[in-house]
């Protein structure tokens, strides 16, 4: 059997996953963390139940930044609420409906906002 030039290893034992481009550990990435997320440039404030059981989430999508900044973005943002939340993937969830709020301190912020959803 001969190995595949394109392919390469998916997962280790030792590692867990590997990252495609660099073939390091998904957490030691170093290709994910140079690029910028693809967009409109247009920050996303929707306010989301599907999946909660029936609680409020806000989630703030399209935010034009990446690693450290964006976490300290996020943690500002859950300050400033009073409430709780998490960063997943490039998203940041805030509980409650906190879209009017969260509006004004991202266009504060010199961000183009928009609200999205119901």
């Amino acid at each position: 059997m001969s190995k595949k030039s394109s392919g390469g290893l998916v997962y280790s034992t030792e590692f867990g996953r590997t990252c495609p481009g660099c073939q390091q550990p998904v957490d030691d990435c170093n290709c994910k963390d140079e690029q910028l997320p693809e967009g409109d440039g247009v920050v996303r404030v929707a306010r989301e139940t599907k999946g909660r059981g029936g609680k409020v989430m806000t989630l703030i999508t399209g935010v034009p930044l990446i690693g450290a900044e964006l976490k300290t973005l996020a943690k500002d943002l859950k300050k400033k609420c009073g409430v709780g939340g998490a960063l997943k993937d490039g998203v940041i969830e805030i509980q409650g409906d906190q879209r009017d709020l969260l509006v004004g301190e991202l266009t504060k912020r010199g961000f183009t906002v928009k609200k999205s959803g119901g």
